[in-house]
């Protein structure tokens, strides 16, 4: 990614820290914080200093934190890092990610009060510091200034906590990791030993079948924790719950601060979808300049500096030299009033993966070479054309509308036997569900519930639907949404939809390599959507439209699209019993006799952004 001669902020001053410093929220609840201060002869610096706060629950005191706090505070600011409520030296009790609007709000306030602040304040972070920026910024602090959220959510219930109304089981697994660090487990050396031996035992708890529910776990050892987690597990339907504010920033666009803000997130992270939206949003509503980054990352801010993505290479360009001077570049700019020459440049930059004539790296260790290059737009996506791809009932994919009818092609959805996950969109979870992208077919060992190297087009639950092979590049930018028209037997089922690049058999990729992209669920309870369950009239044709992360990608020749439609992608997302039972009960299961229809009645297809 090319970069802005702009240097940023010079080292000039060394660092100090002050351990422990302690605020009162406003329910009186004390929260910690580690103070960054720039010094020099090992004593702070007297003056104020723009501000950088970040929030967070995993440990402010650990070194990734430490690092980054010297980092600024050299380079002339005061760095915050503030345990969350129920988080390291922070009192209270955790609820993951849904309370902290409020704390955030008290914490920039006060941080704004201080001697050492010049009464700016910018907040930093990703994933969970991601979203917890964005949940601050609905309540509008006077003195924040600036935000840099990386891999942010817009909506937990429909992008990233749940999708589709299906549960990312990441989640779960979410929940058990963080207990071992838990202030409780930290206190008592049996109670953090018994949490780590339940935490070894993730794969068996993920299953098949799910093996959680109160009571039945370690977890019940942490109550706050295995409330939340059988909370985002059984509660799919719009309601209080999913309105509050750490869950749910679309509903408070309106009341969100009004400040300049940077947006970013990879193609292979679990928040390109909540970036999009809240960049979007706020870009229309508000004054202030908001930029987006969208990079092929997956999640994390360390793979922002990575151009190898699961098993394919990007190429050098791929990776951000560093990630704090695009954080240092924003915040010098809108905190200090540098001359940074953003006010020069489109305000989206994003990464076309896909081949380029001509470049291959000599040693790849192992990865596919895919290539890719930066392009930079106005909005997102750089513009409204799309392409409309139909099934047919060859198994081919094609912009022809289907003419015959009937047309269908039926399939039987095992619970007991779901299409196991290999990559894609997923967070937190790598040791049982590494994320990024890989080869879609068994690979037993490295992806959990694998049981064969065939390819999963191979499974009879699976239909695979593909283009011819492109006789002259393709390339999709954008989102992506497939209108599925479908019956079932059982009142309650799901349906998954998978976009893939099938890259040929060639001396890189002997036998071929079936690239995943973007992958995404539907819930048929909830296909009306989220504000009401709404079971099938069993064997009746009902449309689904199942949305897709966005993405962007340059199909090379002889490459071709290829769509697969099933009903599960386990352990992504929790397993459909059949039953239209409540969610969280899969006691009970039945196979659903599925039928996908591709005809000129009901002609499925999947609409795909394109670039001009």
């Amino acid at each position: 990614m090319s970069q802005s001669p702009f240097e940023g902020s010079p080292r000039s001053h060394d660092s100090v820290v002050v351990p422990n410093v302690q605020f009162r929220t406003r329910d009186g609840v004390t929260l910690a914080a580690d103070l960054y201060l720039p010094a020099l002869n090992g004593k702070a610096v007297d003056g104020s200093f723009p501000t950088l706060l970040e929030r967070t629950p995993y440990l402010k005191d650990s070194i990734r934190y430490a690092r980054r706090g010297h980092w600024y505070a050299r380079r002339g600011y005061a760095v915050l890092m503030n345990d969350v409520r129920g988080r390291g030296e922070s009192e209270g009790e955790w609820y993951p990610f849904a309370k902290e609007a409020p704390d955030g709000y008290d914490t920039v306030e006060w941080i704004g009060k201080q001697p050492w602040c010049s009464g700016k304040v910018g907040t930093m972070g990703a994933s969970y510091a991601g979203s917890d920026q964005s949940a601050l910024a609905t309540l509008s602090p006077p003195h924040l200034c600036a935000q840099v959220v990386g891999q942010g959510t817009s909506n937990y219930l429909i992008s990233s906590m749940r999708q589709g109304g299906a549960l990312e089981q990441r989640f779960i697994r979410y929940a058990f990791w963080m207990a071992t660090t838990s202030r409780e487990a930290q206190a008592d050396r049996d109670l953090h030993r018994v949490l780590l031996n339940e935490f070894a035992r993730i794969s068996e708890i993920l299953g098949p079948p799910l093996r959680f529910r109160p009571g039945s776990t370690a977890l019940r050892l942490l109550p706050s924790y295995e409330q939340w987690a059988w909370d985002i597990l059984t509660i799919g339907s719009v309601g209080d719950y999913w309105l509050q504010r750490g869950y749910n920033i679309d509903n408070y666009w309106l009341e969100h601060a009004d400040v300049p803000i940077l947006f970013q997130s990879g193609w292979y992270d679990t928040y390109p979808r909540g970036a999009i939206e809240n960049f979007l949003a706020l870009q229309e509503l508000k004054k202030s300049p908001m930029q987006l980054l969208l990079g092929p990352w997956r999640h994390g801010e360390p793979t922002t500096e990575e151009s190898t993505i699961g098993d394919i290479e990007l190429g050098l360009e791929a990776a951000l030299p560093l990630y704090d001077d695009i954080r240092l570049r924003f915040f010098d700019h809108h905190l200090k009033g540098m001359a940074t020459g953003l006010n020069h440049e489109a305000p989206v930059r994003y990464f076309v993966m896909g081949d380029q004539a001509g470049r291959r790296p000599g040693d790849l260790d192992g990865a596919v070479w895919h290539g890719g290059r930066w392009e930079s737009a106005q909005t997102w996506p750089p513009n409204d054309q799309t392409n409309v791809f139909h099934l047919h009932g060859d198994g081919s994919l094609s912009e022809a509308v289907p003419s015959m009818s009937p047309s269908a092609t039926q399939f039987t959805f095992d619970p007991g036997n779901p299409v196991p996950t290999a990559g894609g969109s997923i967070s937190a979870s790598e040791d049982v569900l590494p994320s990024g992208a890989f080869d879609q077919r068994g690979q037993p060992g490295r992806f959990h519930g694998h049981r064969d190297t065939l390819s999963f087009a191979s499974r009879p639950d699976v239909l695979s639907f593909q283009t011819e092979p492109f006789s002259e590049p393709f390339e999709l930018v954008g989102p992506i949404e497939v209108v599925l028209y479908a019956a079932s037997s059982a009142i309650d089922t799901d349906f998954t939809a998978k976009l893939l690049d099938i890259h040929p058999h060639s001396e890189e990729t002997p036998g071929g390599f079936e690239l995943n992209l973007a992958d995404s669920i539907i819930r048929a309870r909830y296909r009306n959507g989220f504000e009401r369950e709404e079971f099938l009239e069993p064997e009746t044709p009902t449309e689904f439209r199942i949305i897709l992360y966005p993405t962007a990608n340059r199909f090379g020749h002889g490459h071709r699209l290829r769509v697969d439609i099933s009903s599960s992608n386990y352990p992504r997302f929790d397993i459909n019993p059949n039953t239209g039972a409540p969610l969280g009960d899969s006691r009970k299961t039945l196979p659903a006799h599925q039928t996908v229809y591709h005809d000129s009645d009901y002609p499925s297809h999947i609409i795909v952004g394109v670039s001009k």
